[in-house]
């Protein structure tokens, strides 16, 4: 178990001023299976209350409203999160997890990559296990990919990201995604927070034993305690950190995020 001590910022600036501005924001960790957290605090600039619930997914969703003229949001989220890969709780078994998602479903590219894991895992030993299997797969992910930021965008499907060999986080989990769900496997998408890289981070997880195990194909290698779990769903799309839509004119955005994760020995 590892005691870390996270904190999330994302900044956005507006061209000229905005109003009527709704917001929806994923990006509280929450306790779970893997993970303890507590001392959360949230902070919004400008200032407003916020509605909070649960999603489907069992992420944290906080929602807001901000009718006067603005020109910037803000929003830090700060904690503490006990990390505990060794101890696991159990999940029921969703079959969504096994099917396309929207930004996974295969084309010629994918459809190629997986037969490349199948052919490897008819003449490898020791792929028994659907986290056996998912090690193969997520090196074959590895292997097709130079990690190259802004190749890509929040839209980029796996089908597109793989033709081109080049993306981020997101893109390698989308394509891990996609394979997976062809060779058997039941994944998910997870973002969430890794110490040193600046921003959030995703992975997948692929169900074993009535547990979810994470994989980091951007890293290959299996997730520890050193990973933040955010939220989790189908693809990119069920954990979009923030979303909004506001009033202006020629309004042009600039965001600025940073992330930071330091465990604390104490």
């Amino acid at each position: 178990m590892k005691k870390l001590v996270f904190n999330y910022q994302m900044k956005l600036t507006f061209s000229s001023p905005v109003t009527d501005h709704r917001f929806q924001l994923r990006c509280i960790p929450a306790t779970g299976p893997r993970q303890q957290v507590v001392d959360v605090e949230v902070k919004i600039d400008p200032d407003v209350e916020l509605e909070t619930t649960i999603d489907s997914f069992d992420s944290v969703v906080k929602t807001g409203y901000i009718p006067e003229e603005h020109d910037h949001f803000n929003y830090s989220v700060t904690g503490i999160a006990f990390v505990d890969n060794e101890h696991i709780k159990p999940e029921i078994y969703k079959p969504l997890y096994r099917f396309d998602s929207a930004l996974t479903v295969p084309g010629p590219n994918l459809l190629a990559l997986i037969e490349r894991c199948k052919d490897r895992l008819r003449h490898e030993s020791n792929t028994g296990s659907p986290v056996a299997v998912a090690q193969v797969v997520m090196d074959e992910v590895y292997k097709a990919f130079t990690y190259t930021p802004l190749s890509t965008t929040i839209r980029t499907t796996a089908e597109q990201a793989l033709s081109q060999g080049k993306g981020v986080c997101q893109d390698y989990a989308h394509v891990m995604l996609a394979v997976c769900r062809h060779v058997g496997l039941t994944a998910r998408y997870i973002a969430g927070l890794l110490g040193g890289e600046g921003a959030t981070h995703a992975w997948i997880e692929v169900y074993h034993k009535n547990r979810w195990i994470g994989l980091d194909p951007t890293h290959n290698r299996l997730v520890d305690d050193n990973y933040i779990t955010i939220a989790h769903g189908r693809d990119y799309r069920d954990c979009m950190l923030d979303i909004g839509i506001f009033s202006g004119v020629s309004v042009k955005q600039t965001q600025w995020v940073n992330a930071s994760v330091h465990e604390q020995r104490n």
